[in-house]
């Protein structure tokens, strides 16, 4: 539950740090020499990362006393890795803001950015998140071996979770060779998180359907390695479609291309197939009860939001401006950041936040969690703010093909000519009212997760007490 905590005010701060870009978008002098634009993005991002770490670890924390039937290893270690990263998160969030800018030097590499894109961390604090990571596999991986009770998603947990902490690895160091490096930079952008973090959400979607519905455990063990195969092949051979500008061989343009479209089939499958087959045997309520068999419709709505926002967002709008033929126009445009904001609320957003609410089921012990007005709000207008920023966004992607790329050639004067022209600023405005839209969605959903599960627990003990005196 701490570990919940701490990522729900992570996500917080992510959405108010996207919100400050979006204004500066439309006005470049909003907080000029405050708190910059490079900056708010730079905490957007990075706040995005470590919030979805955090639920992460949070959630295997959740189901590893449930999936191994032994109470976790050094849990009094893991208690205090928590400490010292969240006090590690301050203190790079507090450098950042204060320290906006500079000259570059070996000092500055450890102690204030790192440098690289997405991964900005000082390198003291990059060797304190693996340090911790470890920690976090250790309690893991020695609970797995001391269980009796080994279940294929446990597997496919620990075997991936040794991934995670290993390509994480691969951006810690650097290379004079700007192809070079580049190349290994996006072992971490794209392969840990296009493989790894896609196997972890179909370990957590595995184990909510079980949870939630009784979903067969042949069923979603079954697919869950079916997306080990798929997710490893094509999450590996995917990673091409990042290798069009830095001097890699050209035949991995169209096996980047092709492979990277295939990674979400499998979580959708196992949805489908389970819904399917909950449907036809198990989807009615038991006899003489009223009401549904499901046991948390807000964690269920959330892990739908899952199958199918990952389809949309890191399939069907990923695929769609990767392809080398059009990646060469849409590169590092609004295309890439509609894809991004879409692929991965709709990857890892939602499924975590599904895993907040078993939490929040789990530590009150309520056998049924029901929707609230709070939770249908924060359904609402989260999915509908995200997928209203991920238009907006292609929107302007396209003027900037159109324009900068197609007609202007992609030049310096190109870039202005299309900031300024009426796609680009009504797309931009509407960004910003969509994010305005998602961070309303996002204060309901805090509200109801602080309170739903008292709110469900005292409903719970009513009920409990009119059923015995009748």
């Amino acid at each position: 539950m701490n570990y919940f905590r701490v990522a729900l005010v992570l996500f917080g701060a992510q959405l108010l740090m996207g919100l400050i870009a979006a204004i500066q978008f439309l006005y470049p002098g909003f907080l000029f020499e405050l708190f910059d634009f490079s900056v708010a993005r730079m905490v957007h991002i990075n706040a995005l990362v470590v919030w979805m770490l955090y639920a992460m670890i949070g959630s295997v924390y959740y189901m590893i006393p449930d999936e191994t039937g032994h109470e976790a290893v050094g849990i009094a270690l893991g208690k205090l890795a928590f400490w010292i990263l969240t006090a590690a998160v301050a203190v790079v969030v507090l450098v950042y803001i204060f320290i906006q800018v500079g000259s570059g030097s070996e000092a500055t590499i450890w102690f204030i950015n790192e440098g690289r894109e997405y991964l900005e961390a000082p390198r003291w604090a990059d060797i304190g998140i693996v340090a911790v990571v470890l920690v976090f596999y250790y309690n893991v991986f020695f609970t797995y071996i001391k269980s009796e009770k080994r279940t294929g998603i446990m597997t496919v947990m620990v075997a991936n979770l040794f991934a995670l902490a290993g390509l994480y690895l691969t951006g810690m160091f650097f290379t004079d060779n700007i192809s070079m490096d580049q190349y290994w930079w996006w072992w971490v952008i794209h392969l840990w998180v296009e493989a790894t973090w896609e196997v972890f959400v179909g370990t957590l979607a595995a184990y909510a359907l079980i949870k939630i519905l009784d979903a067969k455990r042949e069923i979603v063990e079954m697919w869950l390695w079916i997306e080990v195969l798929m997710l490893f092949g094509s999450g590996i051979l995917g990673l091409g479609h990042h290798y069009f500008w830095i001097g890699t061989p050209e035949y991995w343009w169209e096996i980047g291309a092709l492979f990277s479209a295939l990674e979400p089939v499998p979580l959708v499958a196992m949805f489908v197939h389970v819904l399917y087959d909950w449907g036809k045997e198990q989807g009615h309520a038991e006899a003489g009860q009223a009401g549904h068999a499901v046991k948390n419709t807000p964690a269920m709505a959330w892990i739908a939001a899952n199958a199918f926002g990952n389809f949309l967002g890191a399939g069907i709008w990923g695929f769609f401006h990767t392809l080398p033929q059009v990646n060469i126009y849409t590169h590092g445009t609004q295309f890439t950041a509609a894809h991004g904001h879409l692929a991965f609320f709709g990857a890892y957003a939602t499924i975590l936040i599904g895993m907040m609410y078993l939490g929040v089921q789990g530590a009150y012990g309520i056998k049924k969690m029901t929707m609230t007005f709070k939770t249908k709000m924060s359904l609402f207008l989260v999915i509908f703010g995200v997928l209203g920023m991920a238009v907006s966004l292609t929107i302007a992607g396209y003027e900037q093909v159109l324009i900068e790329r197609a007609d202007l050639g992609g030049g310096w004067d190109a870039f202005f000519i299309a900031q300024e022209l009426p796609w680009m600023v009504q797309a931009q405005a509407w960004r910003l009212v969509m994010g305005l839209v998602t961070f309303t969605g996002f204060v309901y959903l805090a509200w109801d997760l602080l309170t739903i599960g008292a709110v469900e627990a005292a409903e719970q003990e009513a009920e409990g007490v009119a059923a015995a005196a009748a």
